[in-house]
């Protein structure tokens, strides 16, 4: 009895300092935790509706379009996270105008366009940061660190990702729309506002990047702006695989969000690895557990063709 007491007790110890243990002693562990929660609420669902209107990409090139804007706030204000957020939010904004702009003025698409100025926007980025700071500097705005994370960074994400909840959910049905018919809300919105019309669509559309790009840019500090965009993508298109209705794709998308930003939070902890890579790694994990095992993946794909052919 007391054998089996002293076993069951050791198990629960052990739980606890490997699962638990770090949040509860360290404060910079459960400010990492709390800032990545908030950013999986707010961020995970913007994927899911960047995959709707297959628009994957788009959130890789914001991310590396900011870069440029948090380059010249640290040139200005050093390490400052409030200008360096400033100048992200101004730069991605920027860009996604300038990329709509050269597609209505010439013979390129919007994609095509966006690629080329977020390529020039991330070598000019790398560029200003190489040449006014370190390396350590580049590579924290690079890759970010969730465990460096301080209050006004941790109040910075939570105030985004409060925000963005909220402005989902008032905006839900309209986004659902434009999704999935933007010609029918173009089209009702010529019908309802005349000559304004037009904008109706132009406005949910910017609205919508807005969102992307404010997300990312509260995403640097703790993933890095090459990162940031994994959070809201991986768990979206995993998410896909296991749900055909979009209210379950968005829940699955922030859960598969927070496991993988808790587990990576735990692995970089106890094995000493970089925060903002062990957390996509984790969600790419997820993401090739769903590809195998979800049914929307590859095995019961496979064992539903067997089952036809036998």
């Amino acid at each position: 009895m007391d054998a089996s007491f002293s076993v069951n007790a050791g198990l629960l110890q052990g739980t606890w300092s490997v699962l638990a243990a770090p949040f509860a002693e360290f404060a910079f562990m459960r400010r990492a935790l709390v800032a990545t929660l908030a950013l999986s609420l707010s961020a995970a669902p913007l994927g899911v509706f960047l995959t709707l209107r297959r628009m994957s990409l788009l959130g890789d090139a914001l991310s590396h379009a900011i870069l440029p804007g948090v380059a010249m706030g640290f040139m200005l204000c050093g390490l400052s996270l409030t200008a360096m957020a400033a100048g992200g939010v101004l730069a991605g904004m920027l860009v996604a105008a300038l990329a709509g702009l050269v597609s209505r003025s010439t013979a390129l698409k919007e994609d095509a366009s966006l690629a080329a100025i977020y390529l020039v926007a991330l070598a000019l980025g790398v560029t200003l940061i190489s040449g006014h700071g370190t390396q350590l500097d580049l590579l924290h705005i690079l890759f970010g660190s969730a465990l460096g994370v301080d209050t006004p960074g941790l109040l910075l994400v939570a105030s985004v990702a409060s925000v963005s909840v909220v402005t989902l959910a008032a905006a839900y049905r309209g986004l659902v729309l434009e999704s999935f018919d933007p010609l029918f809300l173009s089209a009702t919105g010529k019908a309802s506002a005349g000559r304004l019309g037009n904008w109706r669509h132009w406005g949910w559309q910017q609205g919508f990047l807005m969102l992307v790009v404010v997300n990312l840019v509260a995403g640097f500090q703790t993933l890095g702006t090459l990162m940031a965009v994994g959070l809201m993508m991986l768990p979206a298109v995993s998410a896909r695989l296991w749900h055909a209705s979009l209210p379950a794709q968005l829940v699955n998308a922030s859960l598969q969000a927070m496991l993988a930003g808790y587990a990576g939070l735990l692995l970089s902890y106890h094995f000493n690895t970089p925060s903002g890579p062990t957390i996509i790694g984790c969600a790419g994990a997820l993401y090739v557990a769903s590809l195998l095992v979800a049914p929307g993946g590859w095995l019961p794909r496979h064992l539903t063709t067997a089952h036809r052919v036998a």
